[in-house]
């Protein structure tokens, strides 16, 4: 069983923003598809769960750390390993890799187990196999058990759920949520700071069609972080909330 997956990546034009970095969405899907992968590896990909379980994998939480931003053209190398199951969530770690061997982004991922037809969560003790053990440590440290405005929230704007945000699971891909986010911000804010950190926290389903609202709150920016949150604008349920580090 391969313990630790490694990866290498070519940062590729589609992948980049205008200042030719590696998008910060962009590399949500290289570790999403790191993830994945390693999942089929080891042997739970979501469709041996869905066929023997009746369940899928949902990204509950992400939390990423930027020591520097990838450029176009560069070759980064992407490692990935589970840590073991608690009774519910499934923790996944990331450290990415210049060509010269240096740590440029660290990551963490948790993740859920749901029934494919009802979208009820499931304990973790339903997938019988075992997930390699790993002696590393958990590469972030400063994660947040709760995110919370501490000022005004101020809309921003709203998006439709089309087709080319969602996934297999039929929902907003956990990437896409990424861009909802960046689109919070002008460009002329975009080119007078950097993404240095963000944690998302994933609460509930967004489905094709439906109508989400995203606010921020700028209140902490004298202290170099913003909170974003999305609503659903028909339930008034709360689909994510967010912080992003800036520098």
């Amino acid at each position: 069983m391969e313990s630790i997956f490694r990866k290498k990546y070519m940062v590729q034009v589609s992948d980049i923003d205008f200042r030719r970095q590696l998008k910060l969405s962009s590399l949500f899907v290289y570790l999403q598809d790191m993830a994945t992968e390693h999942a089929y590896n080891i042997g739970v990909g979501r469709d041996a769960l869905q066929e023997k379980y009746g369940i899928i994998w949902v990204l509950n939480r992400a939390v990423v750390e930027i020591i520097r931003h990838p450029v176009f053209k560069e070759e980064i190398t992407i490692e990935t390993w589970p840590e073991q199951p608690d009774k519910v969530q499934f923790n996944r770690n990331f450290l990415v890799y210049d060509k010269g061997g240096n740590v440029i982004a660290r990551a963490f991922s948790q993740w859920v187990v749901i029934d494919y037809q009802t979208r009820k969560l499931r304990r973790s003790s339903i997938i019988e196999e075992k997930f390699p053990k790993v002696d590393r440590e958990r590469p972030i440290t400063g994660i947040l058990n709760k995110i919370k405005p501490i000022g005004g929230l101020n809309l921003s704007y709203k998006k439709t759920v089309g087709y080319s945000d969602i996934d297999i699971n039929e929902h907003l891909n956990n990437a896409k949520y990424i861009d909802y986010i960046m689109d919070c911000f002008s460009l002329k804010l975009h080119k007078k700071y950097n993404i240095s950190s963000i944690q998302i926290d994933y609460l509930h389903e967004a489905l094709p069609g439906e109508i989400i609202q995203l606010y921020t709150d700028t209140a902490g920016l004298k202290d170099n972080f913003v909170y974003i949150e999305g609503i659903n604008e028909n339930t008034s349920s709360t689909i994510f909330k967010a912080q992003i580090t800036i520098e």
